[in-house]
């Protein structure tokens, strides 16, 4: 992203002769103790979800108890990062990922327009959240989590969960459960200050250290790039120096924690930009928050890495790292298309003739979204 007007010398001198690392470690003693924000709030954090379908998410998402708007916003990004053209190599199709013979059963008209399309975003919204309900009653009878247990049915067929009393010994189911609930907290809106992450000074501290290295599109510090930088290949190695791994991409890496607003930024919070603030796929940008409206940045071409304001008209918000968040991010193929979870069985309900659900009310507001024909 090309900053149009970076922050002055001296207002940025300003900042550092407070010292990033004191301001870090203040934060983090600041905010040490509050809780981490229950993946099971209902409501959904701002910019998480494009705004087309935004409504949608929080209507079906409150279909039944055992799911929510953030758990399906979260299942809909790990099956297809929000993309209704999504088809997987084995034949799963758009947003929900739908095998075509799992479809026509759960199939729901979404959008109002008399049609049941896979390919419609709307009916995919609908008809996901109907298919967690289903597997959710399938599966009532088994101790443990509710919503565990049916996303333990989701990714391994509720035979399995059933069986197995609980989540299944798979590796696949139990890492499916683990990244759904973890990354539905970033989707989550807080509703207390969001707990500060303790390696945020060590990152800062790495990417200090790259301060005045030239900026290299698609660099990400390789002895072969003369350990030059791009923005998002900046802010996962400096996360990398402490262990969190985080993916290549920038707005990939918006989904690794939860969201604090902009007056709660700390230090070592990423702070992103997108040419639409809303729809997140558009996020092109990332910077490491340092403090004082500043950010450490790999800005573009023919620039070195320095520090820049924040506050310009493309910044959509920020991200608080965290372990959990970061594991549980989708994979890439070389098309850049999500890779959808591994399966290690059906997820057919065993009784699915005749799902007994009924479709929420509408929410307040705006209304229903247009669109899908």
């Amino acid at each position: 992203m090309v900053l149009r007007k970076a922050g002055t010398a001296a207002a940025a001198a300003g900042v550092v002769a407070f010292g990033f690392i004191g301001l870090v470690t203040m934060g983090t003693y600041a905010a040490s103790g509050t809780p981490q924000q229950s993946a099971n709030r209902s409501a959904l954090s701002p910019g998480t979800v494009p705004a087309a379908y935004q409504d949608a998410i929080q209507k079906w998402g409150s279909l039944c108890p055992e799911i929510s708007p953030p758990m399906l916003a979260a299942q809909l990004y790990q099956e297809s990062g929000f993309d209704p053209k999504a088809q997987s190599g084995v034949g799963a199709q758009g947003m929900a990922q739908f095998m075509p013979d799992t479809w026509p059963v759960y199939a729901t008209d979404g959008d109002g327009d008399g049609k049941k399309d896979v390919w419609n975003p709307y009916d995919a919204i609908a008809t996901a959240a109907v298919y967690d309900c289903a597997l959710a009653k399938d599966v009532a009878g088994v101790p443990g989590d509710p919503q565990a247990n049916m996303l333990a049915a989701y990714n391994a067929g509720p035979y399995a969960v059933t069986k197995n009393r609980g989540i299944p010994p798979y590796k696949e189911t139990q890492g499916y459960v683990r990244n759904i609930q973890a990354m539905a907290r970033s989707f989550t809106a807080p509703t207390a200050p969001v707990e500060v992450s303790a390696q945020s000074a060590a990152a800062i501290y790495f990417a200090q250290t790259k301060l005045g290295t030239p900026y290299m599109w698609g660099g990400e510090g390789l002895p072969s790039q003369n350990g030059q930088f791009d923005c998002s290949g900046l802010t996962q190695a400096a996360y990398g120096s402490v262990g969190i791994t985080l993916p290549r991409v920038a707005n990939d890496q918006w989904y690794a924690g939860p969201h604090p607003s902009r007056d709660q930024l700390r230090p070592g919070d990423l702070v992103f930009f997108a040419t639409d603030l809303g729809d997140p796929r558009s996020i092109h940008h990332v910077g490491i928050y340092v403090g004082g409206g500043y950010m450490i940045n790999a800005p573009h071409t023919n620039a070195v890495i320095r520090y820049d304001k924040i506050d310009t008209r493309e910044y959509i918000g920020a991200t608080r790292v965290t372990s959990d968040g970061a594991q549980a991010l989708p994979t890439r193929n070389n098309s850049g298309a999500v890779n959808a979870p591994s399966r290690p069985g059906t997820t057919a309900p065993s009784a699915p003739a005749t799902p007994a659900v009924a479709a929420p009310p509408a929410p307040a507001g705006p209304g229903r979204p247009v669109g899908g024909g």
